[in-house]
């Protein structure tokens, strides 16, 4: 409680302050009079806000749970009023008022999680946001050599300075390269959209097991395949190498975008929900999940038409919910899911079925 209530101080475009750095906390000077605001912390902390107010909820914190609510609210209505920059949000707003990630910006015209997040917040307007995930596909997403640049264009020799971000060279780490745990939550916002196709077209590209399908590919991306990298270059002559690798926050992120944003598989309680992402070539998946000591073998299968019903047979028996209730009786079960989504996209990637184990 303590630390959410710090966050809820605000600076004059109703905003977060960013301090020192948000998550990227290489932009430390933004805010270093401590008037500068963040945007996407605006869309962060509404999501904390908001999840805040069951958990206060459930304790019995009434007062606490509506403090939330309440500031949640007014944040919302700031980010529309103040983040919007025509195309897509904007980044953050320096000591002075001038902003950052604005087409106004000679550098960092457009970050990508300030456009992920107003679609994982669940709060950005909803055509706001297809249009800022547009901006991003279009901006920092590179087909030609696989990379989901964090923001563009890098900083380099403008008189922004936004902190020590500037230290490195433009299209490396944060300044202007792929930084992979961005790069997955444009995938998940992609997916939340329940645009299949860009979701699972930007997994393939973030996926390291697809720089060694090739001996050129290997001697472009020089470190190890079956790791997440922090980062990967998107600077000549290094375009496509890898850098610091394994990463525990990417590769922890990574994990939450194929098992709950692509396979759709959620955990409440004892209960799994499904609300898979999945494209229209698939046919099925299956999941080996384990609950305590218990096993349950779940094969979740596509339905050619769809109308968006989910049904479920447990051990052969139909269920009437449309979650897998869990039940720790030290016995394998079988579960089949038929999943009939109303609206399915093509994916580029190919085949049938892929098994996942968890």
């Amino acid at each position: 409680m303590q630390a959410i209530l710090k966050g809820l101080e605000r600076g004059e475009h109703g905003l977060p302050l960013i301090g020192s750095g948000d998550w990227n906390d290489g932009m430390n000077l933004v805010g270093e009079h401590g008037k500068g605001e963040s945007v996407w912390l605006g869309f962060f902390l509404h999501e904390v806000l908001t999840r805040f107010a069951e958990l206060a909820r459930s304790h019995g914190d009434s007062i606490f749970s509506e403090r939330c609510q309440s500031e949640a609210a007014q944040l919302r209505k700031s980010l529309e009023e103040n983040a919007w920059d025509g195309e897509w949000y904007r980044r953050a707003y320096f000591d002075d008022g001038s902003p950052l990630g604005s087409a106004t910006n000679p550098e960092c015209q457009i970050d990508s999680i300030a456009q992920s997040w107003s679609v994982l917040s669940g709060i950005g307007d909803a055509e706001r946001s297809r249009k800022a995930m547009d901006s991003l596909d279009n901006q920092l997403v590179d087909r030609n050599h696989g990379l989901v640049k964090l923001l563009a264009p890098p900083f380099d020799k403008s008189n922004l300075d936004p902190g020590y971000i500037r230290g490195y060279v433009p299209g490396v780490r944060e300044n202007g390269g792929q930084y992979t745990h961005a790069a997955i939550w444009a995938a998940m916002a992609f997916a939340a959209m329940g645009d299949s196709a860009r979701a699972w077209e930007l997994f393939d590209m973030i996926n390291p097991v697809n720089h060694s399908r090739s001996a050129e590919a290997i001697a472009t991306y020089k470190v190890e395949p079956y790791v997440m990298a922090a980062d990967t270059y998107a600077v000549a002559p290094h375009t496509g190498r890898g850098g610091w690798t394994w990463y525990t926050g990417s590769a922890g992120w990574m994990y939450r975008l194929i098992v709950e944003s692509l396979l759709g598989l959620r955990l409440e309680v004892d209960k799994l929900h499904f609300a898979p992402v999945f494209p229209a070539d698939w046919t099925e998946f299956k999941v080996h999940y384990r609950f305590r000591e218990t096993v349950y073998h779940i094969t979740v299968l596509q339905s050619p038409d769809g109308d968006g019903e989910i049904n479920v047979a447990i051990d052969g028996i139909s269920q009437e919910g449309k979650t897998v209730p869990l039940i720790n009786d030290l016995q394998e079960h079988f579960v089949v899911l038929t999943f009939a989504p109303a609206e399915t996209l093509v994916s580029p990637l190919s085949g049938t079925e892929r098994s996942v184990s968890g």
